[in-house]
């Protein structure tokens, strides 16, 4: 009886495989996913531009009255005090990491850090110093921004030889 060999289609005939079928489709799919999150991004970035613009409106016409919401004083101190606290034990532990780490007990077991570690360690440091930064410039501007006493008295000057009214 001689061998039959089934009729499968050669690679050469059939141009699109199954795996080219399914990297078209993948590809298709990361593109209207890519458009799909620009079209997010720039809704979000104008979002943001609108709330940062309003802010500073609200700052440059003197906001007089106390806070509300997340910005009073019961919500804002305490998540200010967390922040500050968890950006000291941050640098504390990175320290302390360093230390045990440069001590000649440890030297045999030293090994070198990836560039990953390093970046991680690096990204731990900066964000724990710009964390404290903005704590301070929050704590500091607060009470510019959110007087809670009357508005100033405005002062004008007087032309030369008139009297005040």
């Amino acid at each position: 009886m001689p061998d039959v060999k089934p009729d499968l289609p050669s690679p050469a005939l059939e141009p699109w495989s199954e795996s080219r079928k399914m990297t078209a489709l993948g590809g298709t799919s990361l593109l209207i996913a890519l458009l799909q999150s620009l079209c997010t991004a720039v809704l979000t970035i104008s979002g943001i531009r609108v709330a940062i613009g309003l802010t500073a409106l609200a700052a440059a016409s003197g906001v007089y009255a106390p806070a509300r919401g997340f910005h009073q004083d019961a919500i804002r101190i305490p998540m200010l005090i967390v922040a500050a606290a968890g950006a000291i034990i941050n640098l504390a532990v990175l320290a302390w990491i360093w230390h045990l780490r440069s001590r000649p007990s440890a030297q045999w077991r030293r090994r070198e850090l990836s560039a990953r570690q390093k970046r991680s360690e690096r990204l731990q440091v900066v964000l724990a110093i710009i964390t404290l930064i903005l704590v301070g410039l929050e704590t500091w501007t607060h009470p510019m921004v959110h007087r809670t006493g009357p508005p100033p008295v405005a002062t004008h000057a007087h032309p030369a030889g008139s009297p005040p009214q």
